[in-house]
């Protein structure tokens, strides 16, 4: 009998994904290697191949859909007949409830946005996202509430304030309370509005 055979076949793919997420957040795509996805999945290393191609495919496949996720639930959220004020709410309420609910996964994608292993479909998905946020400030640009300067600015602006609160928040150096995030969100408005 296979020690690994107490994880049933339906969860086997989930298991996998869950671990994989877990060990690059620990150790990096470079510092993973296949056997230890395994062995926290509680799978035979063979049956990672049933269901990836390869290392790389499965860090793909773990990137795709968790910035998919992301993108989802900022979009979802954003109402484009809502004030502009109150867009920008939206956009940096849903970014910090993904942030909140999701720390391994907003660690994950932002340790591999830019990683040389990401696959082309990889790269579409991070470039329909960007291109996404791209024509939200560039609208909002239009009627004159951001600042005239590169969209790219002003979304690195927001996101990676949004990245330096979560990592002190995991280090242990910043307890992200709901009155910090509101605090961050009044200076990151204030700093991008024209």
């Amino acid at each position: 009998m296979n020690i690994h055979s107490h994880v049933p076949l339906s969860d086997k793919r989930t298991a996998i994904l869950e671990a994989a997420l877990d060990l690059f957040v620990e150790r990096g795509y470079h510092g993973t290697a296949v056997p230890a996805v395994a062995e926290r999945a509680g799978v035979g290393a063979g049956t990672i191949y049933r269901y990836f191609k390869s290392k790389e495919d499965l860090v793909n496949a773990l990137f795709r859909h968790w910035k998919q996720a992301l993108a989802g639930q900022i979009i979802a959220g954003v109402s484009p007949t809502a004030p502009p004020r109150e867009q920008f709410h939206q956009l940096w309420g849903g970014l910090a409830r993904f942030a909140r609910n999701h720390p391994k996964v907003f660690a994950f994608l932002e340790l591999h946005h830019h990683a040389s292993y990401l696959d082309e479909e990889s790269r579409a998905t991070e470039t329909r996202v960007l291109d996404l946020a791209r024509a939200f400030v560039a609208r909002l640009q239009d009627q004159g509430v951001l600042r005239p300067m590169p969209a790219m600015a002003i979304m690195i602006l927001v996101y990676w304030g949004l990245v330096g609160l979560t990592r002190c928040a995991q280090e242990g150096r910043l307890d992200l309370t709901d009155d910090v995030l509101v605090q961050a969100e009044e200076c990151l408005w204030d700093a991008i509005r024209a």
